[in-house]
């Protein structure tokens, strides 16, 4: 089994099976082709987590610890059949919604005016967009989704909830993604949560952007490739709409990028999901499936099966 979390740090695993711990540094650990279940290093860049799969000929199990698969999905096909590829729902969810708050109320309150005022010993009063009384649309109404709404929820706005299909859940109704053209005109704040998949890739495009109210707020902790990075530096430096973004495409963005300077966005350095109350819950996830995978019970978050 090899781990990307050192095993006595995990603990409570089951005893069937040896357990090596990789990290995504240096050599590997022991021969890939030994490994049955595999726990991709979080953090290390798609290559480097993806580095050992063509080696893995005995594999049954990918677990990421992220919530994201687009950095292993399009590797799956190289994989024996029926190997189970698994994400960490569960365990990212509270960090992200967390910081996309923290992003919605940063950017509306004038956050970052106020600490370049503050370096530049500059009193920038006046009075700035609340939260309350606002229409916040939210694409991509899974469980990172949802736990942005249950953040919300004390800020007086209204939720409007969109995912791949329409459904009526415990948070009311969700609508399908097609009908985002429809609802785009109406929000104040656009929340992306949606995973990366062919079909999200570049959604936030000229056309979305477009219908997006004058002065409205796009946020995006997803991936960086569902935005347009061209058609939102377009809208931002007209100062028709105002950004803030966990992810961004190109990622690292690199000196000299114009996101950078671009007028009314605010960038954080991907860190949605890497806060102190990720290592736990990561423990406790490896934990469950290998339990699971030892007493032969259906695994938690599969996501896709190779073959």
């Amino acid at each position: 089994m090899w781990l990307s979390v050192p095993p006595a740090e995990v603990g409570g695993l089951p005893d069937a099976f040896r357990y090596v711990f990789w990290d995504g540094e240096g050599d590997f650990p022991t021969d890939p082709a030994e490994a049955v279940f595999y726990v991709v290093p979080y953090l290390r860049g798609p290559a480097e987590g993806a580095r050992p799969l063509p080696g893995m000929r005995d594999v049954r199990v990918v677990q990421t610890l992220s919530a994201g698969v687009d950095h292993i999905l399009p590797r799956l096909d190289r994989l024996p059949p029926g190997v189970s590829l698994c994400n960490a729902r569960g365990v990212h969810e509270a960090s992200t919604a967390e910081l996309a708050l923290t992003l919605i109320l940063a950017s509306l309150r004038g956050v970052p005016r106020f600490v370049r005022g503050q370096d530049d010993e500059k009193w920038h009063a006046g009075f700035y967009p609340a939260l309350a009384d606002r229409t916040v649309l939210i694409v991509g109404h899974g469980s990172i989704g949802a736990a942005v709404e249950d953040r919300l929820t004390p800020f007086e706005c209204e939720v409007v909830r969109v995912a791949r299909t329409a459904r009526t859940g415990p948070y009311g109704p969700v609508h399908a993604i097609n009908e985002l053209p429809g609802l785009l005109p109406a929000a104040d704040v656009v929340v992306l949560t949606t995973p990366l998949t062919e079909q999200t890739r570049g959604l936030a495009g000229a056309a979305f952007l477009a219908a997006m109210k004058d002065g409205a707020l796009l946020v995006n902790v997803a991936r960086g490739p569902v935005v347009d990075t061209a058609a939102l530096l377009a809208e931002t430096g007209s100062g028709r709409l105002t950004a803030a973004l966990d992810v961004t495409d190109p990622e690292p963005l690199p000196a000299g990028h114009p996101l950078w300077h671009a007028p009314g966005v605010l960038i954080s350095p991907h860190v949605g999901g890497s806060t102190s109350a990720f290592m736990p819950r990561a423990q406790r996830l490896i934990r469950a499936q290998l339990t699971r995978f030892a007493a032969g019970e259906p695994l938690l978050n599969v996501v896709a099966t190779s073959g």
